[in-house]
């Protein structure tokens, strides 16, 4: 089957109180993220991803290097963003996380004040396009990164997002215009979903289901 856009799990204007506005959810997930989709569609036959999952695509595209370019830039897109999504909610923010993520970021991270800097430290120093990540890494312990373009933890082989946030221009220009910081910032204090992040922890990551 075709990938397909998943539906937003709020309405587009649901994160304008919290600094996400309608017209940023309109174009970034009915423009942008559909761009992508559709664009891996169409290289599903040519590029032999017919029966691998979104995940598989993935993680080969990264290892592939150069020649996995093309592919990688949607797939890991479609994969980012069905994250993106997920990780953020009218109720997010504050600082009241579930006990499990708790007592990983204190011993992993040092502390969630840490955890937040380090995190938009990531974001704020990804030059040009890209992501910062929260990560399961390979030794099971909470690590923070950042990766260019569409690239992702999965690709690099670093390990498995549990949270992740879209540093490309169009993420935040219309809100925060060309302040990144304040995006990310704003981001981490009142959107992020931390039930959402703790449920995943738990799972060991987001498995879309999706399959080309």
């Amino acid at each position: 089957m075709p990938f397909t856009l998943p539906p937003l799990p709020y309405s587009t204007s649901a994160l304008a109180a919290q600094g996400m506005c309608q017209e940023t959810l309109e174009l970034h997930h009915g423009k942008h993220h559909n761009a992508y989709v559709t664009a891996l569609n169409g290289l599903v036959e040519s590029k032999g991803l017919a029966g691998k999952s979104l995940e598989t695509i993935v993680a080969e595209a990264g290892k592939a290097g150069a020649d996995g370019l093309p592919v990688l830039n949607q797939a890991g897109q479609h994969w980012n963003h069905a994250l993106f999504w997920q990780v953020m909610s009218p109720k997010g923010g504050g600082d009241k996380l579930p006990g499990n993520l708790a007592s990983k970021i204190d011993s992993d991270l040092g502390g969630l004040q840490a955890f937040k800097d380090a995190f938009k430290q990531a974001g704020v120093s990804q030059f040009g396009s890209g992501w910062a990540w929260l990560i399961i890494g390979s030794d099971g312990k909470l690590k923070v990164t950042k990766t260019p373009n569409g690239a992702n933890p999965i690709s690099t082989g670093e390990g498995t997002p549990i949270l992740g946030c879209d540093v490309w221009e169009h993420a935040y220009y219309l809100d925060f215009r060309n302040v990144r910081p304040n995006y990310l910032e704003n981001f981490l204090n009142k959107l992020v979903d931390w039930e959402v992040v703790g449920g995943l922890l738990d799972k060991g990551g987001l498995t879309t289901g999706q399959t080309a």
